[in-house]
């Protein structure tokens, strides 16, 4: 056989290898990469201080479940003291730390004046913050021409200057020591827009924005590292808990979850992404992840998309079925 047609047959076959990987993948490329090759949580980050805000539930509670799992000593920060007390004992209950080693500290992002006093205790107990992760935050589902102004406040307090408060009270310590890791959970809204989120998608555009350039202003100190998490749909209490049209409004409904990446394998992840440094994760179940590849490499095709699926997304939202809905299609029982 010709050695061109064998080469060609070689580049096809090694393009489809890849084309069905990519079908079934849940990450973007780097981050699969390194959960076959790279360094592994339980490794890199036994000993470690690890801060969580958002702690309670959903993601956060997960982060603090499998940091204990591989040994990392653990800041558990969140409003509800019952619910973190709760997380701390399932921590004990499934590893080898000890009670000392996990330090639930009560912490309200919007009480910026407080932060400072919370970043105190916290190096008082342990000496050292090692990985502060911004998880906190709420996210919101409503219209914009029926949601308050006091709603877009409410969120870019809590999402985005809380975020860069508590960030701003432990990064001097983090230079100080000339190293550190600051991971702040975003959203695939961080990166493009969505119907019903408008005030959330501004947040995380604003972190994004944030410690994109904060990574660029300490290039003078290589040991510390700023990542942003960009999950799509992920199985929590993010829905249940989101901003309506009025602050202090409850959601109706919170939809279906089923179809959602499970949170344990989002966190797993996100922590194989802290091991080996990654910048920035893409977590998400197809099709989200095309979407990211999409939005990325083919905006003009994205914004197609982003209109198709926002109107049926509306659509639902306003005939009051499930607003997610729109981006997965249920089989017909015949």
């Amino acid at each position: 056989m010709d050695l061109g047609v064998t080469l060609l047959i070689g580049i096809a076959l090694y393009l489809l290898v890849q084309f069905v990987c990519f079908i079934f993948a849940d990450a973007d490329l780097t981050l699969l990469w390194a959960t076959l090759l790279g360094s592994k949580p339980e490794t890199k980050l036994k000993g470690l201080v690890v801060w969580v805000t958002g702690a309670s539930s959903g993601i956060g509670e997960e982060l603090a479940y499998q940091l204990a799992g591989c040994g990392s000593r653990l800041i558990l920060s969140a409003r509800r003291v019952d619910q973190l007390d709760r997380v701390k004992r399932h921590c004990l209950e499934r590893s080898n730390l000890k009670d000392k080693d996990i330090l639930v500290l009560p912490l309200d992002l919007l009480e910026r004046a407080s932060h400072e006093a919370k970043m105190k205790t916290a190096i008082q107990h342990f000496g050292n913050i090692d990985i502060l992760v911004n998880n906190g935050g709420r996210s919101q589902r409503s219209l914009c021409l029926e949601t308050s102004v006091d709603v877009y406040q409410a969120l870019m307090e809590l999402n985005f200057l809380g975020t860069v408060s508590l960030t701003k009270q432990v990064l001097p310590h983090m230079t100080q020591r000339g190293s550190g890791y600051v991971v702040t959970v975003s959203s695939v809204v961080g990166l493009a827009g969505a119907p019903l989120a408008t005030g959330y998608s501004a947040s995380k555009h604003a972190l994004q924005g944030f410690f994109n350039s904060l990574r660029t202003e300490l290039t003078e100190y290589p040991r510390i590292l700023i990542s942003t998490v960009c999950p799509g749909p992920v199985q929590s209490q993010i829905v249940q808990n989101a901003f309506t049209e009025e602050v202090g409004k409850a959601i109706p409904t919170a939809g279906d979850q089923q179809h959602k990446m499970v949170t344990s394998r989002c966190v797993r992840l996100i922590l194989v992404g802290i091991a080996n440094g990654t910048k920035e994760m893409w977590i998400a179940q197809q099709p989200f992840l095309l979407f990211y590849y999409v939005w990325q490499y083919a905006p003009t095709w994205a914004w197609f998309i982003t209109d198709v699926l926002g109107r049926k997304r509306v659509q639902n939202f306003k005939a009051g079925l499930d607003a997610d809905s729109a981006y997965f299609t249920k089989p017909k029982s015949s």
